[in-house]
């Protein structure tokens, strides 16, 4: 059985047309029959442009959307029908890591304090030097001084703040860790940086993931399979070398050559 199984997954939103008068509405079909598995251990690639619908697919999967229709199945179980409070508790074995990880730290709190209640939600009589030691822990996993534990995000650089955000998305030792464009506010050579973070974060805990990026440079540097996404459908899969040498869709051939570097690509 996959790790995770996806099975004509639909999420769709009405809007009225024509302004608040008009009487006209029309269906959004943000996601529109998508159907994936991903194996545990495995970094999936999903890729497209914007407003292709890959955040909403990704919120979808985290139950922060409910779908239209369709199967979402995480190690046996099926969300979509799970009841809220179930829902609510199963988060914990999905978490996300967001583009900005500013806008997704508490700023009133310190990195400890973060990551002490991101601990808790999975261990809730963690405390003292058990805490402490798993607080440190964390820290040190994404490259991280446990002695800047006590600083609040906005002492920290713009790839100091991401490597926190992994380290909170982490702490509940999550199933599934899904990455919404991680490294697309970050200059190229933090990018470089917290991308092999997350290559070693695989490699050392098993990390299952879906990478979620508009750029397939960066996309194939690290998945093992890629997804290309157009119009709320997955319309080309592959392995990132057998995507990158022989594309068949027009899209996936466009996305390919706004790669600055795609010249020395292959």
């Amino acid at each position: 059985m996959a790790h995770l199984e996806i099975r004509d997954l639909h999420t769709h939103f009405s809007q009225r047309k024509g302004g608040l008068l008009a009487g006209h509405r029309e269906t959004i079909r943000a996601v529109d029959g998508v159907s994936l598995q991903l194996e545990k251990g495995e970094i999936l690639g999903l890729v497209g442009e914007s407003g292709c619908g890959k955040s909403t697919l990704s919120r979808t999967v985290m139950q922060l959307i409910p779908p239209t229709s369709g199967s979402i199945v995480l190690d046996g179980t099926e969300l979509t029908t799970l009841p809220g409070p179930e829902v609510r508790r199963r988060r914990l074995d999905f978490q996300m890591i967001f583009q900005d990880p500013y806008a997704s730290l508490n700023p009133r709190m310190t990195i400890s304090a973060t990551l002490r209640e991101a601990i808790r939600r999975r261990h809730p009589k963690a405390a003292g030097d058990d805490l402490s030691h798993r607080i440190a822990e964390l820290m040190e996993t994404v490259g991280l001084d446990p002695k800047f534990q006590r600083k609040y995000p906005h002492e920290f650089s713009g790839g100091q703040r991401q490597r926190i955000a992994i380290a909170r998305a982490l702490a509940p030792e999550p199933k599934l860790v899904i990455a919404d464009e991680p490294v697309s506010a970050l200059d190229v050579s933090i990018q470089s940086q917290i991308l092999n973070l997350l290559k070693k974060l695989r490699r050392e805990l098993g990390l299952t993931m879906i990478f979620i990026s508009h750029d397939l440079g960066v996309v194939r540097y690290l998945a093992d399979r890629i997804l290309v996404m157009y119009q709320g459908k997955i319309i080309e899969e592959g392995e990132p070398e057998a995507l990158f040498r022989n594309p068949r869709e027009d899209y996936t051939k466009r996305l390919l050559a706004a790669i600055p570097s795609f010249s020395d690509a292959g």
